[in-house]
């Protein structure tokens, strides 16, 4: 839109500034009023998307078994003794109790585990814990070394020493309230342990599983929600009244920011966004986004009356004039740049990307529309006054201008040296660390690490060929012989393996003999043993978790510590290695599970948005040299568009060295973003040439003075509201806003400390630019 077209528009403003208001108030309501669909959800499979290779290999795998959807409670006695009176009665009430959380379809504990002997010729299997409180000393110092020396409970379910333990609860949501499944049985949950302690009040409770860490995805949206966009609506407040020092400037910017943030969120229920950790942030980006364009607006406005003289009218029509198109570049630049996360691997991430779009084009649109309106109706303090900090902004453009020839070589060795420490980060992430020490789930997840077993799985489904084939010793002694190498290998806590329970059942049937510990060495007897022991199994406690139906295949189940990404995928990759060179060809299959998904995720999202990042970078260049009407600009802007970013993941490099799920979109968010500045800066460098006749350095520094001020406020607004988001608890979020917090700083200092001396440097060979420009 030209400039003709820019003051028809602001005339029509200042003339009929109500209807203005009521049309925007309009837009506010039918936007807005989507939200009442917005809901949150609870299941991180969310993070997937539906052709996810690793997500459908997980879903396959729990439709042969059942499904892993846990709650563990783990116990830890005072006295650190599990196999006391007191607390192995906690433990049989805690198993009982435990059935009663819904959906539960499963309960595992020392107490209930079903212990086999042989009593004769026949076999016995009975729960290892009957009545602890009429058990006597030499009862429960036997049932200890049992427990102790069981493979199905050694470091699963109980600790070696003894000291701590588990029960452990399966799941089986139903799906189709998900919204209210997970959430519920979490609360049932958290009731009985808070029943457990006012009747144990000696033995500590956590708790843990996949459940919980699911309902922690909820809780940390909503904490997200309840803290951080108080806190960034506060610092917006008074940041606004310290530079405008006008009541009527605040308030007009904030009904704006309320408008866009409700409206976008609105919108996102319309299309059917659910919120989650990621998605939650949505309005506190907004609100750091959208103040941008009211500050370069108000700015430039309360100048021309300040120090100008003019009346409002005049001064809300120059404004729109100077400000109209770079607002609108600056915040479709932002928008594509949040766009492109839909070509990620993360549909939160995407839901995320949308609503700020949303969002930012809502504010984009009331920037040019209400906010003059506004500022039109409303009394505006006047004066003559400076806007703050502009002579100190004015003094550094002419210290720039004057120390250029030595600021050009060493910020550029200075951006190529930092952009060459790159190479130092390592994609890696670990997902139990998503919550910090808040969460009650991350403090029992540690403290199960540390003591007794993990949350860490890798499963299995290893075929033997054909139906009722898992009796064959052959191929029971080549799982039996992955599940010992799985044992040997560093940071593997617990293998759950079906070979285990038939070494057992072959000891029972053989008087209880230990040299007849070892697997049976004809089919018919494997399978007569699995028939007895399964026929003698309790309601809730069969073998449906490890045998699928027709006993082709085994369920293998390997819990580790808690790995990082690239550890995982390094256990997993020499899994695979073991099972090409030894397995069966049935047994040729990945492993899968909740860990092995987010493990994969970084990966495969950073290299999606390699491409979404470049993507993004022709549609804005494109968009620029448009704006610009100069290819050679266009390509200038590459340079300090490109330098913050590359700069930042250098000093990441330096300082942290790992790249996760969270900085797997740096690159494409903050394009959109930092692009801001150099938009600013560039349009009002070639006003400065086009209209007034100015030379690069005469350009370089009225640029500084009619913009200088408003991108170093809004780059203050733009990294304490990230700053803000990286107080997250929830680490995806803390640690994107850190980064881009330190991004967009960088963008400043490469606008103001290397753009310049680039181009008053490279004016003479265009001419001078005005030439080129003029064609």
């Amino acid at each position: 839109m030209n400039d003709h077209r820019v003051l028809r528009l602001a005339e029509w403003i200042t003339r009929y500034p109500w209807w203005v208001v009521v049309g925007s108030l309009l837009l506010f309501l039918v936007t807005f009023s989507g939200a009442r669909n917005l809901q949150f959800t609870t299941d991180y499979r969310v993070f997937f998307g539906e052709t996810n290779p690793q997500l459908i290999a997980f879903e396959a795998l729990q439709q042969t078994y059942t499904k892993n959807d846990t709650i563990l409670f783990v116990l830890a006695p005072n006295d650190g003794e599990v196999f006391s009176v007191n607390n192995l009665s906690a433990v049989e009430w805690l198993t009982d109790q435990a059935w009663q959380i819904p959906y539960s379809i499963r309960v595992d504990s020392v107490s209930n585990f079903q212990h086999t002997s042989a009593e004769g010729d026949d076999m016995l299997v009975e729960d290892l814990i009957i009545d602890a409180d009429t058990m006597s000393l030499e009862e429960l110092a036997a049932r200890k070394q049992i427990a102790t020396a069981e493979p199905l409970l050694l470091d699963r379910l109980i600790s070696p020493t003894g000291h701590v333990t588990g029960v452990n609860v399966t799941l089986q949501l139903p799906g189709k309230d998900p919204l209210k499944e997970v959430p519920e049985a979490v609360d049932r949950a958290r009731d009985i342990k808070r029943q457990l302690q006012d009747t144990f009040p000696t033995i500590d409770v956590y708790i843990t599983g996949m459940a919980p860490l699911n309902y922690a995805f909820e809780e940390a949206a909503k904490t997200d929600l309840k803290t951080l966009i108080p806190a960034m609506y506060l610092v917006i407040l008074l940041l606004l009244g310290f530079l405008t020092r006008d009541f009527s400037s605040t308030f007009a910017t904030l009904v704006l920011l309320t408008f866009s943030i409700f409206g976008a969120m609105g919108l996102a229920g319309w299309i059917g966004i659910k919120l989650t950790g990621p998605s939650a942030t949505a309005p506190v980006i907004i609100l750091t986004l959208g103040v941008a364009d009211s500050v370069h607006f108000l700015s430039t406005m309360l100048q021309e009356i300040r120090a100008k003289g003019r009346n409002r009218a005049d001064a809300i029509k120059e404004s729109l004039r100077l400000n109209f198109q770079p607002i609108v570049l600056t915040s479709v630049t932002t928008a594509i740049g949040f766009l492109t996360l839909n070509m990620g691997e993360v549909p939160p991430l995407a839901d995320m990307g949308n609503i700020v779009c949303f969002g930012v084009l809502l504010a984009l649109i009331y920037s040019v529309t209400l906010l003059p309106a506004m500022m039109h109706l409303l009394p505006v303090r006047g004066g003559h006054s400076e806007i703050v900090g502009h002579r100190l902004i004015k003094k550094l453009g002419e210290v720039v201008v004057r120390r250029r020839r030595q600021l050009l070589p060493t910020m550029g060795i200075l951006i190529i040296a930092l952009v060459c420490m790159i190479p130092r980060n390592e994609l890696n992430d670990v997902f139990v660390h998503y919550f910090d020490d808040s969460f009650e789930v991350r403090r029992a997840t540690d403290f199960l690490t540390e003591n007794l077993s993990g949350t860490y799985y890798i499963h299995y489904s290893l075929g033997s060929g054909r139906s009722q084939g898992i009796s064959d010793p052959k191929y029971l002694e080549l799982v039996d012989q992955f599940a010992n190498w799985y044992r040997a290998q560093p940071r593997v806590l617990h293998v759950n393996s079906i070979t285990d329970t038939f070494k057992k059942l072959n000891q029972n049937m053989h008087g209880d003999d230990p040299s007849w510990y070892r697997l049976p060495d004809a089919s018919e007897l494997a399978a007569q043993y699995l028939l007895l022991y399964e026929m003698s199994l309790p309601y809730g406690l069969d073998l449906n978790n490890q045998i699928n139906i027709d006993k082709s295949a085994t369920k293998l189940t390997v819990t580790v510590e808690t790995l990082s990404s690239n550890e995982m995928l390094a256990l997993e990759a020499r899994a695979q290695g073991w099972l090409l060179e030894n397995g069966l060809d049935e047994m040729q299959v990945a492993g899968s599970s909740s860990a092995i998904m987010f493990s994969h995720i970084g990966y495969r999202n950073i290299r999606a948005m390699l491409i979404a990042a470049v993507i993004a970078l022709i549609l804005i260049s494109g968009l620029l040299i448009f704006a610009l009407r100069s290819m050679r600009f266009g390509l200038i802007s590459l340079v300090p568009n490109l330098a913050p970013a590359g700069v930042a993941f250098g000093l990441w490099g330096l300082f942290h060295g790992e790249v996760g799920l969270a900085l797997s979109i740096i690159a494409s968010v903050t394009l959109g973003i930092i692009v801001d500045d150099t938009i600013h800066f560039l349009s009002k460098y070639l006003r400065a040439v086009r209209e007034h006749g100015c030379s690069p350095e005469q350009a370089v520094q009225y640029a500084f003075s009619n913009v200088g001020v408003a991108l170093t406020f809004t780059t203050i607004v733009l990294a304490i509201g990230f700053m803000i988001l990286a107080l997250s608890p929830f680490q995806v979020n803390a640690q994107m806003g850190l980064m881009t917090a330190i991004t967009v700083v960088l963008a400043l200092v490469i606008d103001f400390l290397f753009l310049p001396p680039l181009l008053i440097a490279l004016a003479p060979a265009f001419d001078h630019a005005s030439r080129e420009i003029s064609e």
